[in-house]
């Protein structure tokens, strides 16, 4: 007896772009690499003959040709850019060009999680701060839970204030931003009321993550980070109205501070 041979749906086979589908007998790697390169050949054509270059539609027709089921990241574009056209090219590829539109790179630190001193006077932690050492959250610092970008930069480097700093502007600088001027932000609850001996090993650490020396102290790290490369144009620090007085204030200015954010 004749077996009735039922075709495929059109609709369920696979496509370039979904399911992995390998197109031209490549491997994913391989399909991958040429597809980065005919990205990138596009854009530098588009843009040496001065039209406009439209790179979501780049991006969709080389993944479309060579099966990709997910496009190239920005940061592999970026690498193969070359030298000749990268100045015109970066920033048509760079991610969140608002980051640095003012041309200073904002790059936000942690603190390691400490208890906030309002527990010392009131014997409670206010009810909308949801980390800390006592909260579910314990690996988190006091007023975050630990989910939010920042934190989980901080928790990968285990609150280490130079791999902190030092990975988040190589991200900035793989992404085509500008790090030549930095803007630290230090967040974790309140900076001042912890160790003079802890503050200055983390201040000295986020000025040496910039200059790439070894200081021996705050003054030598802040030298150090003013002829830099890469410079510290500013500094805010969270406090506390309570330790916000004249030698908290004295000693701020002696890390670089520029600017406070003051809570409850």
């Amino acid at each position: 007896m004749a077996t009735a041979v039922i075709a495929p749906d059109p609709k369920k086979l696979p496509r370039p772009g979904r399911g992995g589908f390998q197109a031209h007998g490549l491997t994913e790697e391989e399909a991958r690499v040429r597809a980065i390169a005919e990205i990138v050949n596009s854009m530098v054509e588009l843009s040496r003959k001065n039209q406009t270059v439209d790179l979501n539609a780049i991006k969709s027709a080389a993944c479309r040709k060579y099966g990709l089921a997910r496009a190239p990241k920005l940061v592999e574009m970026i690498a193969a850019l070359p030298e000749s056209d990268r100045e015109s090219l970066l920033p048509k590829l760079r991610a969140k060009p608002v980051r640095t539109a003012s041309g200073i790179a904002v790059v936000a630190v942690m603190s390691k999680p400490h208890r906030c001193p309002h527990i010392a006077t009131t014997g409670n932690i206010c009810v909308y701060c949801p980390g800390g050492p006592d909260s579910d959250f314990e690996y988190s610092t006091q007023s975050y839970t630990g989910y939010e970008p920042t934190s989980m930069r901080a928790i990968r480097a285990r609150y280490n204030p130079y791999v902190q700093a030092r990975s988040r502007i190589d991200q900035l600088k793989r992404l085509g931003h500008s790090v030549d001027k930095v803007e630290f932000i230090l967040m974790g609850g309140t900076f001042m009321s912890l160790p003079a001996d802890y503050r200055d090993y983390f201040i000295r650490n986020l000025h040496d993550a910039l200059s790439g020396h070894t200081s021996a102290n705050v003054e030598e790290a802040v030298a150090y980070s003013e002829h830099s490369a890469v410079k510290c144009i500013g500094m805010t620090i969270e406090t506390r109205p309570d330790y916000c007085l004249g030698p908290h204030l004295r000693q701020m200015l002696s890390y670089g501070c520029t600017r406070l954010e003051i809570g409850v």
